[in-house]
């Protein structure tokens, strides 16, 4: 039989000692990194996020027709043994959420996404000139 003495400031600062290390590293959360590219008839976005699956974004326009990306995905690792318990357990847990303005000449309605290695890209593509002549509206003074 094995006695613990089990002190709020000891425990934690064993079990962070035995598990950092080189064999089982700390896991750090950052956001992904997203690229905006402007070429001659589309605006791109790219947004990096290794590991993730096209189920795993949600791409949207918002009430103000603005670029809404957002990403979730859960991952429960769970490992039985029949004579243990744990004495700790990670679950992994990614969430994201980004609201783009987009600029007046995006044609929100030919907007396209797509998922490849890890990389999300969402496609803009431009009005042409005439299509934005039309779109202005004079106000009326009274």
């Amino acid at each position: 039989m094995y006695l613990t003495r089990r002190n709020q400031s000891w425990l934690p600062s064993v079990f962070n000692d035995f598990f950092d290390t080189d064999f089982l590293p700390k896991v750090s959360t950052t956001a992904p990194a997203i690229n905006v590219i402007e070429k001659q008839g589309e605006y791109d976005v790219e947004l990096a996020a290794p590991g993730m699956t096209k189920d795993d974004f949600k791409v949207t326009l918002d009430e103000e027709e603005n670029l809404v990306v957002a990403l979730e995905k859960k991952t429960d690792t769970e490992h039985k043994e029949d004579d243990g318990h744990y004495l700790r357990r990670e679950f992994s847990y990614t969430t994201f959420h980004q609201t783009l303005l987009l600029p007046d000449d995006v044609d929100r309605e030919k907007i396209a996404a797509t998922v490849e290695h890890g990389v999300l890209k969402v496609v803009l593509p431009k009005k042409n000139p005439e299509e934005l002549k039309n779109e202005s509206k004079v106000i009326e003074i009274q």
